[in-house]
C-alpha cells in the first residue's frame, strides 16, 4: 500500500508591493511568457511586484527591494501598508511543487508606494536575477482584479479596497 504524499501546511512568507504614480495608476508587469503553458494556466496574466522576505529582513526593506529588482525602481516611498495580510492557496496541481514543495501558499504584507521617479527609470530585464516579466504599464486600480492570475484575484480585490483612497 503506498501512502499519499503529505501536501504542505505552511505559507511563504511575502511582501507584495502596489507602486501607484501620480495620476493614481499602479504599476503592473504582464508575467513573461514561455512557449508551453506555465503552471498559472493559459492566459496573459499581468501582477503588481511581490515576493518573499529574505532572513533577517523587515516587510518595508522587503518590499522597497523585490520593488528594485523587479522593476528598476528606487524612486518611491512607502506610503502605506495593508492593515492585515493576505493569504492566498496555490492550484491543487501546484500544491508540493512550487517553491520546492515547501509551502501551500503565500501569506502577503501588502505596501503602497508613490513612484517619485520618471517612466525612464523602469528596467524589467531582472536586475540580478531572471526577469519575471516581458512588458509593463499603468493601469487602473479598478481593473487589478481582472489582470491577475484567478487564484489571486480575491488578494488584490482586498489590496485594491485597502488603498483605494490613495488613487487621488
Amino acid at each position: 500500500m503506498s501512502k499519499a504524499k503529505e501536501q504542505p501546511t505552511a505559507y511563504r512568507h511575502c511582501v507584495g508591493v502596489m507602486l501607484l504614480n501620480r495620476q493614481g495608476l499602479v504599476w503592473v508587469g504582464r508575467r513573461k511568457q514561455v512557449d508551453r503553458h506555465d503552471d498559472e494556466g493559459a492566459g496573459s496574466w499581468w501582477q503588481m511586484p511581490q515576493g518573499g522576505v529574505d532572513k533577517g529582513e523587515d516587510g518595508q526593506t522587503a518590499a522597497l527591494r523585490e520593488l528594485a529588482e523587479e522593476t528598476g525602481v528606487k524612486s518611491a516611498e512607502i506610503i502605506a501598508e495593508a492593515p492585515v495580510p493576505y493569504r492566498y492557496d496555490l492550484p491543487d496541481h501546484l500544491i508540493g511543487i512550487a517553491w520546492k514543495g515547501k509551502f501551500r501558499g503565500q501569506e502577503q504584507r501588502w505596501f503602497a508606494l508613490r513612484f517619485t521617479g520618471d517612466d525612464s527609470e523602469v528596467d524589467i530585464s531582472g536586475i540580478g536575477h531572471t526577469a519575471e516579466f516581458d512588458e509593463w504599464r499603468w493601469a487602473r486600480m479598478d481593473d487589478l482584479a481582472d489582470l491577475i492570475v484567478p487564484f489571486k484575484r480575491e488578494v488584490y480585490l482586498g489590496v485594491v479596497q485597502d488603498f483605494r483612497h490613495l488613487a487621488v
